[in-house]
């Protein structure tokens, strides 16, 4: 799921439009105070945040995401009319991780999207399949029988780090320094409840990621 922050409402219904047609999943906000309750429910993949915006402008939304353990990893693409080279300075030192000015073209603004997944994936490349269960890496896309199944981004992670190592049992501790870096304030147990919950998401296929007691879990 992509989070469009941007309080135009052509802008960002041309951003959304063109993620759509791309095969992204999107939800839009026009303030920074209805994107982070939103957050509270689910964390995106990727957020597109304009940088003048209403009450709280970007580069103070991006400050606070990046103060927060749960969003602190989650990349951004700042866009402004700004075009000055002090405010993509500030963008990017504030933790952007790419950042384009209106006006754009569609098709940049889809790859500049996708060269921002393809840098935080770095092996989601092509494909990964286990017998009816398909994980596509460049779209951040799961499907189960051909059926998608929608996952949070740390779900997608989880569930790909798995499939990367079918049979190898992967320790908490493991799973806890890829997934959530090891500076991840967070307990193991984090990694549980995110198991427990992938587990449900894939129905039947769920039983195939087993838990090693005292160790961590495998898919086989």
């Amino acid at each position: 799921m992509i989070y469009i922050v941007e309080d135009d409402p052509n802008i960002r219904e041309i951003e959304s439009y063109a993620l759509k047609n791309s095969g992204f999943d999107t939800a839009e906000f026009d303030c920074g105070q209805a994107f982070f309750a939103a957050c509270e429910g689910r964390t995106p993949e990727l957020v597109i945040l304009d940088v003048m915006l209403p009450e709280e402008d970007g580069l103070s939304i991006l400050r606070r995401m990046r103060q927060r353990s749960d969003l602190r990893r989650v990349p951004v693409i700042m866009v402004t009319a700004k075009a000055t080279e002090l405010d993509a300075v500030k963008g990017l030192d504030s933790g952007a991780d790419d950042y384009i000015t209106k006006p754009f073209g569609v098709m940049e603004f889809i790859s500049r999207v996708r060269a921002v997944f393809r840098r935080i994936s770095p092996q989601g490349e092509g494909l990964l399949q286990f017998e009816g269960l398909c994980v596509d890496g460049p779209r951040r896309v799961v499907t189960l029988e051909g059926q998608e199944v929608e996952l949070t981004y740390k779900e997608f992670e989880l569930l790909r780090l798995l499939l990367e190592n079918p049979g190898i049992v992967l320790t908490r501790n493991r799973i806890m320094d890829k997934i959530w870096s090891a500076d991840y304030e967070g307990e193991s147990r984090t990694v549980d409840m995110h198991i427990k919950t992938l587990r449900q998401k894939l129905g039947g296929y769920g039983g195939r990621i087993k838990t090693v007691r005292g160790v961590g879990y495998k898919i086989e």
